[in-house]
């Protein structure tokens, strides 16, 4: 199939205007494209070796597989792992479930706030860092919880997550 599909809007950083990114986004959908469940297959590699799926790459999808916008918008709205923004080389995810917030998750958010500089739902101006607040992680009985990358801590204390996060911090000087 030749791949003429054109999208409107492009952002100039978007993954679509980088011939090597966009070669990869034609690939998997080239790949998948008559595939059963085809949508969330392609939207999976996206996610997995793009990093996210942007608005415009959504749009794109939708015309290779000759669906609706709203299909796969659909799809990556409802599933939580999906991000339609670049994410930082690291994540520290905040868990929100009742026995960490009960536990104490919310001055652990106000703490990487002021370490980072930034809200939950951001990326550091470096790119190095994003800080989420996720739903339950199923570690109630250690809350409460942070995810660093994949890596789960319980018993989190505001005074000890300063030390938890320098292994992925970047040393600017």
């Amino acid at each position: 199939m030749v791949n003429s599909v054109v999208v409107e809007k492009i952002a100039v950083n978007d993954p679509l205007t980088d011939l090597k990114q966009k070669a990869i986004i034609d690939h998997i959908i080239d790949e998948n494209l008559s595939r059963p469940g085809a949508t969330m297959v392609i939207l999976n590699e996206l996610q997995a070796s793009i990093g996210y799926v942007s608005t415009e790459m959504q749009e794109y999808v939708a015309k290779r597989l000759q669906v609706p916008v709203s299909r796969v918008h659909g799809v990556i709205s409802f599933y939580s792992f999906f991000t339609t923004t670049p994410r930082g080389k690291h994540t520290v995810k905040f868990c929100m479930g009742t026995a960490c917030y009960v536990g104490g998750t919310p001055a652990l958010i106000e703490k990487a706030k002021q370490i980072f500089g930034i809200e939950p739902g951001n990326t550091t101006p470096d790119g190095n860092i994003t800080i989420e607040i996720c739903r339950c992680v199923g570690a109630c009985s250690q809350a409460p919880v942070i995810v660093v990358d994949e890596e789960v801590t319980g018993r989190m204390k505001p005074n000890k997550l300063p030390q938890v996060l320098k292994s992925i911090q970047t040393v600017t000087e």
